[in-house]
């Protein structure tokens, strides 16, 4: 379709979805540089939502509207951009490729319907995207695949193909195949029509195919039909094509349709958008399109997630209608400097309309920084989103997505619902963020505005967790990865105007006695008026690893008044703290308090607690100090072809394989123990060495000894930090 002149994304008039069955939610899915983003943009020309299709190269696109992704040139939000084609809405929401923003790609799915795999034919399918498509196999998610870029010189589609067939599985078939390649790509061939659509003129021109094209469409035309075959409720079908029956097309068209919609087959398309260096003609689009509409189920074809009341009691039966009970969910948040807080919302059942009152349900997010809350909120102005445009809407019903504006305590995930009768929905499945950043602000003004800057971004992003570690006094982000923190270390500085920046990241370790030792504390002061007077003999002796702190006391004869005895039990504690080798805490003793003496003037609290930290502190100078790290249990979740190369990782930074397991799927799942000091950026690191595909998780297991040339090197690092 040739280009129009004009500014992308201009405002227009919102679509409107008319009655729930017209509408469908669609989440575009793929890795980065796949071509989400681009394709977007030619279904907004290919619809007239947009007179002129923008580039990403130009940072002119709808979906990529943050200066971050501008700058980076790709996505790295969920955006939506909602169209209208053959009388039906279609809200396309355009996902983030690179596996650090999956939470906003999750946010999506759980947003849509169903789902469009957009896969290269330069690149192919990577590991994130397969394991994407078994997340939306699993919640049984209607999807098709486009192979985008068959324009290009290294695109090939037919290479491509059965890579999909291979890490999708049945029911992935081609519907169209492309006529010519590279600079010479003119149009397409459908299937079942066994029609040749020619692009070369700018507008779809239909035509019988060449005889070069005879056999190729006879072998994929059969293979196409016997999969609609066997998704088919007709069951006489098989045996009128097995007997050469002629079927008839529009009968196997509807079949196709119904097993998309029922998350059984999953079609093929093919499309291409010139670019830079090949300005050839849009490619496919109406295919696409017709699939989107007429394929893929509306909101009253796919199930809406469990609902339970907030007040507790059974749950009820919701259903997508504009005329039942509000139920909706906060899919996305962001914070403009000018307009404040808008909210993404998806309506799964009732009608949402503006300035009215609403109940706002949070849960289940405490360990991350979203606090649990249920409040009533008023609801400001409805839009409908064209990347950054907002549309203003009367009304949103069931089924639709809007945005909203001024809720305030509203974050993303939350249920909005009924004040009488206030609901909350199952929450979706979010990845745990594993890379930790320390960071810390440039000035006493960044430091000033640092914390509502960060309650912005947690309420933002949920794949964020917020950590103020008391112990090493340091404020750490656990993000998704390397390019999550830097994004949102650009969004604090671009967006709040504050300034940090990272430093390196201080694991908290403990120390222990390394052998039994005993001490004197003797606090003893006189300065002409009341003086201190405290005298405490203690012995120290290690415990088992975990054995915590035991205070024995063995006083005979008052030589301690007994007053005096949870006083210098509370000065050990307090040295405990304060640790009596490299400043850690001191964990895993037992001080046995053994003799002492006392003033009857100037004995005092004050100086029992300083002779049972004095104490505590000549005893350690008797022998050795250990250093105790942090282990963690970890499960590592890995591609068969990638079980030795991480086996041998873990083994390289002192870990224990425990063994391993394995999961359906061609995986296994690996069990280690790994000091905390050598995982700190395992996220990246297996990334890396499982191409995208591998996860773990941790949890904190024990503390150990480290080894004597590390102990050294960071007491001394402590001493003189």
């Amino acid at each position: 379709m040739a280009d129009k002149g004009g500014h992308p994304g201009g405002p227009g008039r919102a679509p409107e979805a008319g009655s729930c069955d017209r509408v469908r939610n669609v989440a575009l899915v793929g890795h980065s540089g796949a071509g989400k983003t681009t394709l977007a943009e030619a279904l907004l020309a290919a619809t007239g939502t947009i007179q002129r299709r923008g580039r990403v190269e130009d940072g002119g696109t709808v979906s990529d509207f943050d200066e971050v992704e501008v700058r980076q040139q790709r996505s790295v939000n969920l955006a939506l951009a909602p169209f209208v084609h053959d009388g039906v809405k279609v809200n396309l929401i355009d996902t983030p490729g690179y596996a650090d923003f999956v939470g906003d790609l999750r946010a999506g799915l759980r947003a849509a319907d169903a789902a469009l795999f957009v896969i290269s034919a330069v690149d192919g399918v990577d590991g994130l995207t397969r394991m994407l498509w078994e997340e939306c196999a699993a919640v049984g998610m209607p999807r098709a695949v486009v192979i985008t870029k068959i324009d290009q010189q290294r695109g090939d589609f037919d290479a491509v193909l059965p890579a999909c067939q291979d890490a999708f599985g049945a029911g992935v078939l081609p519907c169209y195949f492309p006529v010519g390649s590279g600079d010479g790509l003119s149009g397409l061939i459908g299937l079942l029509t066994r029609r040749r659509l020619d692009y070369s003129s700018g507008t779809r021109a239909e035509c019988a195919p060449g005889p070069e094209f005879l056999d190729r469409i006879a072998e994929q035309r059969g293979a196409l039909i016997e999969g609609i075959i066997q998704e088919s409720e007709d069951e006489t079908l098989m045996d009128r094509y097995l007997a050469g029956e002629e079927l008839d097309v529009e009968a196997l068209i509807a079949d196709l349709e119904t097993a998309v919609a029922r998350g059984t087959f999953f079609p093929v398309l093919a499309t291409s958008v010139p670019h830079r260096g090949h300005p050839g003609p849009v490619i496919g689009m109406l295919e696409l399109l017709e699939v989107v509409t007429r394929a893929f189920p509306s909101p009253l074809e796919h199930g809406i997630p469990p609902v339970t009341p907030v007040r507790g009691g059974p749950a009820g039966t919701i259903g997508c209608d504009p005329e039942g009970p509000l139920v909706a969910e906060i899919v996305k948040t962001t914070s403009d400097p000018y307009v404040g807080r808008i909210s993404l919302v998806r309506v799964f059942s009732g009608t949402l309309r503006p300035d009215t009152v609403v109940h706002v349900s949070g849960h289940g997010l405490e360990d991350r920084g979203h606090e649990d809350h249920d409040v009533d909120e008023r609801v400001g102005a409805l839009t409908s989103p064209l990347g950054k445009t907002q549309r203003t809407i009367a009304s949103c019903g069931a089924g639709d997505i809007c945005a909203v504006a001024k809720l305030v305590r509203a974050e993303t995930g939350d249920t909005l619902s009924d004040p009488g009768a206030p609901v909350v929905m199952a929450p979706w499945s979010m990845p745990d963020p594993l890379l930790p950043v320390a960071i810390r602000a440039q000035s006493k003004a960044d430091e000033d505005k640092l914390g509502q800057a960060l309650g912005r971004l947690v309420a933002e992003d949920p794949t964020l967790r917020l950590e103020n570690n008391a112990e090493t006094r340091q404020l750490v982000l656990w993000c998704m990865g390397e390019a999550h923190a830097d994004v949102l270390i650009d969004r604090l500085a671009t967006r709040y105007g504050v300034e940090v920046e990272r430093i390196e990241l201080r694991i908290p370790l403990r120390e222990t006695f390394g052998g039994k030792a005993s001490g004197l504390g003797r606090h003893v002061k006189q300065s002409g008026g009341h003086g201190q007077y405290g005298i405490c003999h203690v012995d120290v002796e290690p415990l088992p690893s975990g054995g915590g702190f035991e205070f024995v006391d063995k006083i005979v004869g008052g030589v301690v008044p007994r007053q005096f005895i949870p006083s210098v039990e509370k000065g050990v504690r307090a040295q405990m703290d304060r640790g009596v080798h490299a400043g850690y805490p001191l964990v895993d003793i037992r001080v046995t308090l053994r003799d002492g003496k006392a003033h009857s003037v100037d004995s005092s609290d004050m100086a029992f607690q300083s002779a049972g930290a004095l104490g505590l502190k000549d005893a350690a100078s008797e022998v050795p100090i250990l250093l105790l790290e942090p282990v963690d249990e970890l499960g590592v979740l890995i591609a068969d072809e990638y079980v030795g190369p991480v086996m041998s990782d873990l083994t390289s930074r002192r870990g224990r394989v425990l063994g391993s397991e394995a999961v359906p799927g061609g995986r296994t799942m690996i069990k280690a123990e790994v000091p905390e000091l050598e995982i700190v950026r395992y996220a990246t690191d297996l990334r890396s060495m499982s191409q995208g595909t591998g996860t773990f998780n941790r949890g904190f297991l024990r503390y150990e000894p480290l080894p004597s040339h590390l102990a050294e090197k960071l007491a001394a690092e402590a001493k003189a930090g």
